[in-house]
């Protein structure tokens, strides 16, 4: 009998959970003052490593040796845009290894590198230490959670991560999915439920609506905002700290603060407890004792300011509720409950924008806390899988996950034709038939993109295979059979068939190294979506300019079975060939233009052709 344990891996907290004797188990963390939440901080020192609350406290005094927002690393290239906006605020080293991001620490003169992973599998070593205490016997397998938007280099990386913890990571799962499991446990819905959970982190935004009835989470849909988070509110209150500790000591000093990173740790530290603090009370007062210089500074900050400085991020809350709602296909009368994950979803101004939106709709923040609720899914679902036997309540609970971006093929003009729209549940298999675009056309090039732009060539390229041997005949004729099958772990596999002689052609296609970062895919999917109509238009210029070519292929096929005489046949000839050098001399021509150049060939062709 084996116990698998649940963990919400977070950017700024973690959490382990175990279901064993039909109790769920949050623990504590013993030696870091009992906090159920653990800091996800890692302090490298001469001789040790501190992990938790011991490193965040002396995040202040080892500058540049304590690392936190792992998660934000995890699984990126090194170019990705968000890790370079937020190298300004960190204050440990972050080098390019590889194209990959890695943490620089120096201790005693010596420098070593740690890829993000590593330090994650810290803090997950560490929760795998005290779950073992807590259940006296070795831990060995575990479900950890992720983003929703979490794409598959950074499901991959955290699993390593899980690995070198010493850890089997049996299954990856969302943390909204995970955090409705925990909410809906033991409920037994016979009727579907509808529930939009509202996951607002330190580090991520998701926002999820599930259909839940019985043991049964299906997603519906799912938005997000990857770079909104706790830390975010956190470093909008540090920087104006900063202004008025300068607009009220700056003729007391020479020097700027800005440029003291033990400074600037004591402001973020302050900066966080003060966002918590006013989550209860309409102001708070505090002290810094010898800040910078020697000056202690005190000063009260309000409730109302701090919802002032932060209008901005609470304004793009709305965005991914609006888009998870539409491609749920509900509307917001239908979400029969709201339920709020994760520290900063305490925020009152968060819950009041939230209320504000469901028209008053009240709001679940009752029952599970919402810190502890992912682990705790986590754990409901990893005792699901586990062969202990003395876990009698679990039941067999069934996800159906989804798509973050949408599948398909490129197709005539460098067009994204989708197979396998975003938001749809997998596993699933969708079949559709193409053709060929050339006379005896005897192989086909199958070109696999994900993304939700209307040409591929703005969309993220993922695999290509060919199919040959096809029997000639003209464009057209030949039925191709494209599959795409992906399975419940997320792995896809496309097929091609020609139906008249079944020879067939396959490739699978799995997660990479150079996949997208998690910004990467929400930045197509905002491109995308304010760019379609302008996408949409040039889609119909290419398809008169297709048809044109076209049109000019079966007219010269025409002319070989056709009894004309040799000069129409020239004339024909030579308005073909220049109209098709027209088409290559003039990318950007309009469909206006290239209608009339159609009809330009009409006017003179179809006489030609009707003569007796």
């Amino acid at each position: 009998m084996t116990n698998i344990i649940g963990i919400d891996l977070g950017t700024t907290n973690c959490c382990v959970a175990v279901f064993k004797d039909n109790n769920l188990n949050v623990i504590a963390d013993e030696d870091g003052k009992g906090y159920n939440t653990i800091p996800s901080y890692v302090t490298f020192l001469e001789d040790e490593i501190l992990v938790g609350v011991y490193s965040k406290e002396e995040e202040g005094v080892y500058i540049g040796n304590t690392v936190y927002d792992s998660k934000r690393l995890i699984g990126r290239p090194f170019s990705d845009p968000q890790i370079h906006a937020n190298k300004k605020l960190w204050p440990f080293k972050i080098i390019n290894k590889s194209g990959k991001p890695y943490i620089s620490i120096k201790i005693n003169n010596e420098t070593k590198d740690y890829a993000p992973e590593q330090i994650s599998g810290i803090i997950l070593s560490y929760l795998k230490e005290l779950a073992e205490d807590f259940l006296g016997e070795p831990v060995t397998d575990a479900v950890i959670t992720v983003p929703a938007y979490f794409n598959d280099s950074q499901r991959q990386a955290t699993k390593d991560a899980g690995r070198l913890a010493g850890l089997n990571v049996r299954r990856i799962i969302n943390e909204p999915t995970s955090a409705a499991i925990a909410y809906g446990f033991g409920k037994n819905y016979n009727t579907k439920k509808n529930v939009l959970i509202f996951d607002l982190g330190g580090g991520t935004f998701d926002v999820s609506i599930l259909s839940i009835q019985n043991s049964a989470f299906e997603v519906k849909a799912t938005s997000g905002d990857p770079t909104l988070g706790g830390r975010d509110f956190d470093n909008r209150l540090t920087s104006y700290i900063l202004r008025e500790f300068k607009r009220k000591h700056g003729n007391e000093y020479k020097g700027d603060i800005n440029k003291d990173q033990k400074a600037i740790q004591r402001v973020k530290s302050k900066a966080e407890e003060v966002k918590k603090k006013l989550s209860y009370n309409k102001k708070y007062r505090f002290t810094i004792d010898s800040l910078f210089k020697g000056i202690d500074f005190s000063m009260e900050v309000t409730r109302s300011r701090f919802e002032e400085l932060n209008m901005e991020l609470f304004d793009k809350l709305i965005d991914p509720i609006e888009k998870a709602i539409n491609d749920s296909g509900l509307s917001k009368d239908k979400i029969d409950e709201i339920i709020m994950v994760g520290g900063s979803s305490k925020i009152p101004k968060v819950q009041s924008i939230l209320k504000e939106y469901f028209n008053g709709k009240e709001i679940n923040t009752n029952g599970i806390n919402p810190d502890e609720a992912v682990a705790i899914g986590a754990a409901i679902f990893a005792s699901n899988l586990s062969d202990n036997e003395s876990n009698d309540k679990i039941q067999d609970i069934v996800l159906y996950d989804v798509l973050s971006l949408s599948l398909g093929l490129e197709t005539s003009g460098n067009s994204m034709t989708p197979l396998i729209p975003r938001n749809t549940h997998i596993p699933v298999k969708k079949t559709r038939t193409f053709t060929t675009c050339v006379d005896n056309q005897e192989s086909v090039l199958i070109q696999v993109y994900e993304g939700e732009h209307e040409f591929t060539r703005y969309n993220h390229f993922l695999a290509k295979f060919i199919l040959d041997n096809i029997q000639p005949a003209p464009r057209c004729v030949p039925q191709i059979d494209v599959t795409f099958d992906i399975d419940s772990n997320g792995i896809l596999n496309v097929s091609a068939t020609e139906k008249s002689t079944g020879k067939s052609s396959s490739i699978t296609v799995v997660s990479s190294k150079d996949r997208l970062s998690e910004v990467q895919i929400n930045k197509m999917i905002e491109e995308a979506e304010r760019d379609r109509p302008k996408e949409k238009k040039e889609k119909e210029r290419i398809s008169f300019i297709i048809n044109l070519k076209n049109y000019i292929k079966d007219l010269r096929n025409t002319l070989k079975n056709k009894t004309i005489s040799v000069s129409d046949i020239d004339k024909l000839n030579t308005l073909m060939d220049s109209t098709m050098q027209w088409i290559e001399s003039n990318p950007k021509a309009t469909k206006e233009d290239i209608k009339n150049k159609r009809d330009s060939i009409e006017r003179i062709a179809l006489p030609i052709l009707n003569k007796k």
